[in-house]
């Protein structure tokens, strides 16, 4: 997959609501402390994050919900792609393991359908699948501007 490939589908999400931009916001702060407490109580945190980086998973989970209210706020397809390439570089950068995206989504999402109602939840949600199914092409993507010291090994997990 290629990167005009994640603008389109992309371009296909739709804007949520001002009605649902205001659930999402409100209930942000208190979602961000599930979500914190859900994977710092991992056991395999470090593998997840690396070493000495859970200040730096909590600042990457306030800024994602800042991120997302701006987004749901004036939707940009562009700057969507963009953002979440440029996420998975910086992170991956500073340690963070391509499988901490997927847990970090899949616990996103439970947090979601049990804090939004059903109408807001359907309204974020296609936002949150988009990058769950397309985590693989980001971290492709992603690998291919890495500096070298932080591409992955062959053969071996990232």
């Amino acid at each position: 997959m290629e990167k005009k490939d994640l603008l389109n589908t992309a371009s296909q999400l739709k804007q949520p609501s001002q009605k649902a931009v205001d659930e999402y916001s409100r209930k942000a702060d208190a979602m961000a402390g599930t979500l914190n407490e859900r994977l710092s109580s991992r056991k395999d945190i470090t593998q997840l994050i690396g070493e000495g980086n859970l200040d730096m998973m909590y600042e990457n989970h306030r800024n994602h919900l800042r991120f997302m209210i701006s987004l749901f706020k004036d939707y940009n397809p562009l700057v969507l792609t963009e953002t979440v390439l440029w996420v998975f570089r910086a992170y991956r950068s500073h340690g963070f393991n391509l499988t901490y995206w997927p847990a970090q989504l899949d616990n996103w999402v439970q947090i979601l359908k049990d804090e939004l109602s059903k109408d807001c939840f359907d309204e974020v949600y296609p936002f949150y699948h988009w990058m769950i199914v397309n985590n693989p092409a980001f971290a492709i993507l992603s690998d291919e501007t890495l500096p070298e010291d932080f591409q992955p090994k062959h053969g071996t997990q990232e």
